[in-house]
Order: C-alpha cells, then structure tokens, then sequence
C-alpha cells in the first residue's frame, strides 16, 4: 500500500518562505522521479517542479524558477520544495507526485498528470496574502 504523505504547508505573506515536505512509504522500489503539482481554485493543476533520482536534472515552472527549489533524500523516498519570495498567485493546494513514466520537462507539462504519476498524495494548502 503505497502512501504519500505532505506537510509544511501554511499560511505566510508575500515575500515569505515555506519549505514542503512529502514523504513516500510503501513503494515497491525507489522512485525514479519526483514532483510537486500545485492547483488553485477555479484552475487547472499545474507542474511545479520535478526532480530524477538518476542524475539529479531538475525542472521548474518558468513562474517560479528562481525562487522554488526541489530537492530529495533517496534514502528516505522524501522529497522537498523549498519556496521563496513567495506572492499572491501560489496560493494553491500543492501535491506530490512520485514514479513518472516520461523524462524530462514534460512530465511537468506534457500529458495528463494522472496519466504520467503513478501516486499522488492528498496536498497541502498554502496561502500567501
């Protein structure tokens, strides 16, 4: 039973930090890629960024690169995302997602989320006023 669990999400305002956590248990084996999705209401959900286990490449949203980091502990099928300089418009519930079937930036914004993700975890609402 595979169970992805997110916390670190808040309530902060604009120009602050917060710094999500998700953790993966019962996984079959270490994923080969990880991510955050964020989805605000009213709109569409929208890749963040992602992270390979092989290699470490990374990929961003062009609405947050440089202000977004992600990053993982293998050992602990555990992924983060460091945020910065936060504002108004990441106000989102953000998920993560674990196991993706593409490479590279299109896992983020390529085909249908659900069918490039294998697991997703419930979200975490972050609010920035």
């Amino acid at each position: 039973h595979v169970q992805l669990v997110e916390s670190g999400g808040g309530s902060v305002q604009a120009g602050g930090s917060l710094r999500l956590s998700c953790g993966a248990s019962g996984l079959p084996s270490s994923p080969n890629c990880m991510a955050w999705f964020r989805q605000a209401p009213g709109k569409e959900r929208e890749g963040v960024a992602s992270i390979f286990s092989n290699g470490g490449s990374t990929y961003y949203a062009d609405s947050v690169k440089g202000r977004f980091t992600i990053s993982q502990d293998s050992t602990k099928n555990t992924v983060y995302l460091q945020m910065n300089a936060l504002k108004p418009e990441d106000t989102a519930r953000y998920y993560c997602a674990v196991d993706c079937y593409s490479a590279g930036r299109a896992v983020l914004s390529g085909r249908d989320p659900d069918d490039e993700w294998n697991f997703w975890g419930p979200g975490t609402q972050v609010t920035v006023s």
